[in-house]
């Protein structure tokens, strides 16, 4: 069975140094969860040690995306020469390995013009087929009016967007996450619940704004089996009551814009769950390299659980193959 899976981290030396290097109170604290044991080597590597490890868990392609918080905590002018750097990178690996590897486009959202220029200079490279994003750069959301020409963007080049979990604002992190040994607010604040809360509110936030009302075929890809949204998706729905300037019900929003990947948690009983709210055609299958490690067991093991065999093909790469447009790899 050929394997996609579409969200697979690195980073570039730049990037990491200039993310620590930001001031207390700007930096992202949740860069400390790149540091555990060989993950380091693992991000920094697009070549010859990740393609090996593909080998190993019998993944055949990845899209690579930066690891968390992308340049999305960083002041423009740097933010703007990294992610260019970042992304013409991506490009070499995918020009080494045409058959193994995409990119997803990173950019300089602190600068939303030039987040607008840098998805438009990349459009017609081989190498790069959606974009990774965060639902908020520094105090913006991603909702917010001055992205709406980016989205726009990303829906008229049929870039899918993924919205990555992030680190909470500070405020939140105080409020609500704190208290604790600095270990635990960070976890908690981060993969523990903050993360995905955060995630889950800013897909939320672009449907209660209209945004796939204004652009019906902008495409969102969630991570870790919707980041909590699918399983609140019945109560969720009752925002329809009050967004009454929507064009559809909240939750029908989830049917025709939105798609659910697995971020390496192959869970029979989430995608049991998921296909009580989704279709099988809109769950895709992803690593999170390297913070996760595929195998090629597990993998089997998973779609193995689905109802028939073209529902094995749909996760493991036709969903990923139409939404990303694949279908000519090498």
């Amino acid at each position: 069975m050929r394997v996609i899976a579409i969200e697979e981290h690195w980073t570039t030396t730049g990037i990491d140094q200039a993310l620590r290097a930001q001031p207390a109170g700007a930096r992202d604290e949740s860069v400390a969860l790149n540091d555990r044991g060989d993950i380091p080597a693992r991000l920094l590597d697009i070549g010859e040690q990740r393609v090996a490890a593909m080998d190993a868990a019998g993944v055949d392609v990845q899209i690579i995306s930066l690891a968390p918080p992308g340049t999305h905590g960083l002041p423009a002018r740097e933010a703007v020469a990294l992610s260019r750097d970042a992304n013409d990178r991506a490009s070499e690996a995918v020009d080494r390995y045409p058959a193994r590897l995409r990119a997803m486009t990173t950019l300089p959202m602190s600068d939303p013009a030039a987040a607008v220029a840098e998805l438009q200079r990349t459009a017609n490279a081989r190498a790069h087929v959606g974009v990774m994003s965060y639902g908020r750069s520094g105090a913006r959301p991603l909702d917010d009016p001055v992205y709406d020409d980016l989205l726009a963007t990303a829906a008229r080049l049929r870039r899918p967007v993924f919205i990555h979990p992030q680190i909470p604002p500070n405020a939140v992190r105080a409020a609500s996450y704190g208290g604790f040994d600095p270990t635990t607010d960070l976890a908690l604040a981060t993969f523990g619940w903050g993360w995905h809360i955060e995630a889950g509110l800013a897909t939320l936030r672009l449907i209660l704004r209209g945004t796939f009302d204004r652009h019906p075929d902008l495409q969102i890809v969630l991570g870790h089996w919707g980041e909590l949204l699918l399983f609140a998706l019945d109560r969720v729905d009752s925002l329809s009551y009050v967004a009454t300037h929507l064009e559809r019900r909240v939750g029908e929003y989830f049917q025709s814009n939105i798609h659910i990947a697995t971020s390496g948690m192959l869970t029979p009983r989430l995608l049991r769950h998921a296909l009580d709210y989704t279709s099988v055609d809109r769950i895709l299958l992803s690593g999170d390299y390297p913070f996760h490690r595929l195998d090629a067991a597990a993998i089997a093991g998973f779609l193995q659980t689905l109802p028939d065999r073209d529902d094995e093909q749909k996760v493991a790469h036709a969903n990923a193959e139409s939404l990303y447009g694949l279908s000519r790899l090498g």
